[in-house]
């Protein structure tokens, strides 16, 4: 992923395009603009990082169609919807599917701003959140296949002894693969050991 976070502006009007891209600029944001959602999409990859300050009413895609688009291909980039036009149905179906906020233009800046700041610092802790889930699928599936088979009896709330009849081995062999599956995925306790495996369904 990228380490630069950039606010994307997606309207078709370009007073309003080169408008944001002066403001964020002011406070040291960096700011791409594009004046469609296709033209967005010519250039999106998951290692952009940031947010969207989108239009919803905007030629021939409109930003709820681009936001559904961004949902289907895992894109985690916060929305925050703008519109001159904007009514409760548009605001709802947006934010049902994942906006942060629905602002009316004409918009206060210091209000838009804000909102940007905090979308940031979510896509931020999205990305850290992404970050421990890889890292995580790594170390699970450094696993040997007998260490797997324990950790998956474990996490499903065997005790030792049942496993051990379950793999035909003894009880201390048991304990010896637990502790090493407890430490390639650096967990300490049964709830961090259920917590890997939760983690590790999630991108399987």
């Amino acid at each position: 992923m990228s380490d630069k976070q950039s606010v994307f502006i997606i309207d078709d009007d370009e007073g309003i395009r080169e408008g944001l891209e002066i403001l964020l600029d002011s406070i040291d944001i960096d700011a791409q603009s594009f004046s469609s959602g296709a033209a967005f999409l010519d250039v999106y990859n998951e290692t952009m990082a940031g947010c969207l300050v989108l239009d919803i009413r905007i030629p021939k895609m409109s930003g709820l169609e681009l936001q559904q688009k961004l949902k289907d291909l895992n894109c985690s980039l916060p929305i925050i919807f703008i519109t001159g036009h904007g009514d409760i149905p548009m605001a709802v179906e947006a934010m049902r599917l994942g906006a942060i906020d629905f602002i009316r233009k004409p918009f206060n800046e210091q209000h838009l701003i804000d909102r940007i700041n905090e979308a940031l610092v979510l896509d931020e802790k999205q990305h850290e959140k992404s970050l421990d889930k890889h890292k995580n699928k790594i170390n699970v599936e450094s696993l040997s296949s007998r260490e797997r088979e324990v950790f998956e009896r474990v996490t499903d709330g065997a005790m030792n002894k049942v496993i051990a009849c379950d793999l035909s081995i003894s009880e201390r062999t048991v304990e010896v693969h637990r502790s090493h599956v407890m430490e390639k995925l650096g967990a300490k306790t049964l709830a961090q050991l259920v917590r890997s495996k939760v983690m590790y369904e999630q991108l399987n």
